[in-house]
């Protein structure tokens, strides 16, 4: 058994279909002064210091459990872009991914008494297609809360795919985190078979 330090749906749902059995400890960790104490580090080492965080706090509190963090951040031409804050801010971001390529760095950190014992990262790349006003209305219309909670404003799994004209990368890394590295870590560590 894991603890898993995240609340997100869709890793749940990833551990869930794999066999993985876990319970849910989302840590208490503020990500965005994690992210700004590291504005000269590229989105692959602050996705890793964010998974890192949340799973280093998280088993100092579960005992000696095997204790999994895992983060996503999106990066377009050089800017970072976190969940969107409103409905409006989340049409923004839209209107800025149109046309553009979205860089979708996810990691993901086993610790144990509050010492990393293994890191992971990797990135997908999303072409978006060009978006217009209609259909970026229309998309959040059907998609708005649900899509609050998640980097780069989309599901990949529901009608988020709708935004894209290509895809490159492990669909798993898309979902919120690289599944079968983690998959093989826990084997390693005796946590699974």
């Amino acid at each position: 058994m894991i603890v898993l330090a995240s609340k997100s749906a869709s890793r749940r749902a990833m551990l869930t279909a794999a066999g993985v059995t876990y319970d849910v400890q989302p840590a208490d960790v503020d990500e965005r002064a994690l992210e700004s104490a590291r504005v000269n580090v590229g989105p692959d080492a602050v996705a890793l210091a964010l998974a890192g965080a949340k799973a280093e706090a998280v088993s100092l509190q579960a005992g000696h459990a095997l204790v999994l963090g895992s983060d996503s951040l999106v990066v377009v031409e050089g800017q970072r872009f976190d969940k969107p804050t409103s409905r409006e801010n989340a049409a923004e971001h839209l209107r800025f991914f149109s046309g553009r390529q979205i860089e979708l760095h996810s990691a993901a950190v086993l610790a144990r008494d509050g010492v990393a014992v293994w890191r992971h990262g990797e990135v997908a790349r999303l072409t978006v297609r060009d978006l217009d006003e209609a259909f970026i209305e229309s998309y959040l219309g059907k998609e708005w809360p649900e899509v609050s909670g998640c980097v780069g404003v989309f599901r990949i799994e529901g009608l988020g795919i709708n935004l894209f004209k290509s895809v490159e990368g492990s669909h798993f890394t898309i979902l919120g985190m690289p599944l079968l590295p983690v998959l093989e870590a826990l084997r390693n560590h005796g946590a699974i078979l």
